[in-house]
């Protein structure tokens, strides 16, 4: 979890960037000649709309997975585009509408943060833009508002291996389309090629705008999480070989873990990474006798661990009275079950036959039984599938003698 000093630091951002709210419309409205009702209007709104993103921040903070990515970690970046879109929005003001590139700015909101404070924040400014306009209307609003939400809900759940080219494409025909229908619907223009020349412009603008922004959030978000994910994940981190030397039966029971729940997930098409994560630090500081949530968390926010893998490991450690439990979670149990029962019968005796195929059937079936297989999401073939997985795997389990 973040530090004191890092709380603090957050908390200043955020009431720096209410009053920078507030003090940038409220002189926008001065400058562009606004009457003190309208100045006094423009003010409230906008720190209203500031203090709401501020709200849904911290509620997200508050929230396990509340924020997309890693943006938990580096809220800062959130709160340096925040700051500069305030700017812009009201330099926008003074720009014709139609040429307005709030489509990129909704997606760039929303990967800096998580989906709805995208939405909230991206309406926000489109709001404020209206509003110092000379003659604003909820025309503008309608027609760039559907179009970030579209383009925010095509562009959230980006990983490394996404296409974007179809995504950005239909973000892009819709946005042409709702500026048309702008200057057809709202300003009673009559269809003509002068009236696309707009439409264009903005089109470019966005399109070259999301192009750079995808490309860097690609190269320092997303790799960063694959990166980190390697570096964790490598048998050699400084977690695993301090388990190593406190314990080597622990240290060696979630490495094999490690691969049997690996295999599974790729076999099944799950969250790989993740589960390999999962299996190697969910008893980290069980040599310690802390295995409870809030004994280890710390160590997890500490060593910077990706929040999907926080994520799985919380609902691994400390999972949710009646909450249905993923496939990844199930990978991992029955993984660590398995290697747990052969590392048991080896050490008590080095030289003993094991039917493994029997072994893994006497695991599944009790956990059938018991009904601890209800509350995880996986069906009757995913379950198959996973049984098929762990008794290929009988050279490997020779291997832990």
């Amino acid at each position: 979890m973040e530090s004191e000093s890092g709380a603090k630091k957050i908390k200043l951002y955020y009431g720096g960037i209410f009053l920078l709210t507030g003090l940038a419309v409220l002189a926008f409205s001065f400058i562009c000649g606004k009457s003190y009702e309208e100045i006094l209007r423009n003010t409230i709104v906008s720190l209203i709309i500031s203090g709401t993103v501020i709200f849904m921040l911290l509620d997200a903070y508050d929230r396990e997975g509340g924020f997309a990515y890693d943006n938990s970690i580096h809220r800062d970046r959130f709160v340096a585009v925040y700051a500069v879109l305030v700017i812009l929005s009201c330099l926008l003001s003074l720009v014709p509408n139609q040429f307005w590139p709030y489509m990129a700015l909704f997606v760039i909101l929303g990967l800096f943060s998580n989906t709805e404070i995208g939405l909230v924040s991206g309406m926000g400014f489109v709001i404020i833009s209206v509003m110092l306009e000379d003659n604003g209307n909820y025309s503008e609003l309608f027609m760039y508002v559907l179009a970030g939400m579209v383009a925010l809900a095509l562009l959230r759940d980006l990983k490394e291996n996404t296409a974007i080219g179809f995504p950005v494409a239909i973000s892009l025909m819709l946005q042409a389309v709702l500026i048309v229908a702008y200057n057809v619907l709202f300003l009673n223009r009559s269809l003509s090629i002068s009236i696309l020349i707009l439409p264009i412009m903005n089109i470019m603008l966005n399109l070259v705008i999301l192009l750079i922004f995808l490309n860097m959030f690609g190269v320092y978000v997303l790799r960063r999480t694959n990166d980190r994910y390697m570096e964790i994940n490598d048998t050699e981190y400084a977690l695993l070989s301090k388990l190593k030397e406190q314990n080597k039966d622990e240290y060696y029971r979630a490495i094999h873990t490690a691969y049997i729940a690996e295999r599974i997930a790729l076999g099944l098409g799950l969250n790989d990474r993740a589960v390999k994560c999962c299996s190697y630090y969910h008893r980290i500081a069980v040599t310690d006798g802390k295995t409870s949530w809030d004994e280890v968390k710390h160590i997890y926010y500490d060593n910077h661990f990706p929040d999907e893998a926080i994520s799985f490991l919380h609902e691994y450690i400390a999972p949710t009275a009646g909450k249905v439990k993923t496939k990844e979670a199930l990978a991992l149990n029955l993984s660590e079950t398995v290697i747990a029962s052969v590392m048991y019968l080896v050490k008590k005796d080095k030289d003993v036959k094991i039917n493994y195929d029997q072994l893994i059937d006497k695991i599944l079936e009790k956990k059938e039984t018991d009904g601890e297989l209800n509350d995880y999401d996986v069906t009757f073939n995913e379950f198959s599938q996973m049984r098929k997985i762990l008794k290929k795997e009988k050279l490997y389990y020779d291997f832990l003698r």
